[in-house]
């Protein structure tokens, strides 16, 4: 078998990304479906978007490090059949609303709000259950392949929830389309053989836990390193899902189907970047400052572009760099951290970068509502290539130079005193 694809030999994570590629699937169309949904309830309104765009995760750095908690002292198999239970029900609340008629865009903001709710809890569990599958050789494979079926998930996602609308003139079939989508995942768990995982060791039930595992991280210079990267890529580049909406609709006046092309175009760079990243055997920590410096300098980029065409062919390069970027730093910190605080670093790492959306999201829309929606490309990708470049600039200082790889499983001395936590 092909180094890209190792991690499929093992019979329970093939089974786990296939019905990962089904629910992934379900989720990127439920994101252009309630992305819609809000257009067209508020009239076009941007700052309402960014408000239930905040929502929706805002739940992962108020929630998150107590979902990390679960995720080290509890099964991670039981907590992810729980939650995409949980998550299955979100969405087909939210399609029943609206094939009968009420839905109004408060009950869009409460349902985003309960599914970062889920997530909180979900994310840790299954970020930290992959190494449980597949085992520390093969996780960065395993790491960079789920990022891969994520993004073939929004090659396919966006697009047909785009078809569905136009096609049903609505978007409460495709709620319910995801809803359904949830049972892959619940049957291939199911279906998992139990003999064949490795459980790390569980954490004991202690007063203090959530702290331990920020003083863990507080404690190694190389992980407060990366978060400060993938904290502001997270928060001020990655809007895609505002800001595609935004140029689409109020840039250059298309409908739903060239909104959701858009995302499938996306997509195709980060597909790219996922399957590149699968090939790596060495995981690069230097990568991540030099791929958030290219992905903000592309966002600048695909923000100047004149017309449809030439913004969605811009789209895929970005694409590439912000995959590059996040598999580097998720692979890099899974693999060099005590099994027994996996869930909560975990935890912090996806607080850091998703938790980011409600300061970076509101703003993203405010900013396009008011100065145009090419305005929110090019001051997100300002920042974000910005403050890479310092941190890259800090490292050099302290260090005296970047260092240009470390092997993952290995704690790297040469970034001890690296940047203060």
């Amino acid at each position: 078998m092909s180094p890209t694809f190792a991690s499929l030999r093992v019979p329970n994570y093939r089974r786990y990304a296939m019905g990962m590629l089904v629910s992934n699937t379900g989720t990127w169309m439920q994101r252009v479906a309630q992305d819609w949904l809000v257009l067209q309830l508020t009239g076009g309104n941007g700052t309402w978007l960014g408000i239930v765009t905040a929502l929706q995760f805002l739940p992962l750095p108020v929630f998150g490090l107590a979902g990390g908690v679960l995720a080290d002292r509890l099964p991670k198999r039981r907590i992810l059949f729980a939650t995409n239970t949980f998550l299955g029900l979100d969405a087909l609340a939210l399609g029943v609303l609206v094939l009968s008629g009420q839905a109004r865009v408060w009950h869009v903001a409460a349902l985003a709000f309960a599914l970062g709710l889920g997530t909180a809890v979900d994310n840790p569990a299954r970020q930290s259950f992959v190494i449980e599958m597949v085992g520390p050789r093969d996780l960065a494979n395993a790491v960079a392949l789920n990022s891969a079926s994520f993004n073939s998930a929004r090659l396919i996602g966006p697009g047909l929830a785009g078809l569905l609308i136009e096609s049903f003139g609505g978007t409460g079939w495709v709620f319910v389309l995801n809803a359904a989508s949830y049972g892959a995942p619940l049957i291939a768990l199911w279906r998992m053989r139990a003999t064949e995982l490795a459980p790390a060791a569980r954490a004991l039930r202690a007063r203090g836990q959530v702290r331990e595992g920020i003083a863990y991280v507080r404690g190694r210079s190389d992980l407060v390193a990366v978060l400060a990267v993938v904290f502001f890529a997270g928060t001020f580049g990655m809007n895609f899902q505002i800001t595609n909406a935004l140029m689409a609709t109020a840039e250059f006046g298309k409908g739903a189907g060239q909104y959701g092309l858009l995302g499938s175009v996306l997509a195709v760079g980060s597909l790219a970047g996922a399957l590149l990243a699968a090939r790596r055997r060495v995981v690069r920590v230097r990568l991540v400052m030099v791929a958030a410096i290219a992905f903000g300098c592309l966002e600048v980029v695909a923000g100047l572009m004149p017309t449809y065409a030439t913004y969605a062919l811009a789209l895929p390069p970005a694409g590439i760099a912000a995959l590059t970027t996040m598999t580097a730093a998720n692979a890099t910190i899974q693999l060099s951290v005590d099994p027994a605080m996996r869930g909560r670093v975990m935890s912090l790492y996806l607080a850091v970068f998703f938790g980011g959306t409600p300061i970076g999201a509101p703003v993203i829309g405010w900013l396009a509502q008011h100065y145009g929606p090419r305005w929110s490309l090019i001051g997100g990708g300002l920042v974000t290539a910005g403050a890479a470049m310092v941190c890259a600039l800090l490292l050099a200082r302290r260090t005296g130079v970047l260092p240009r790889r470390r092997r993952p499983t290995v704690a790297c001395n040469a970034w001890a005193g690296a940047l203060e936590p």
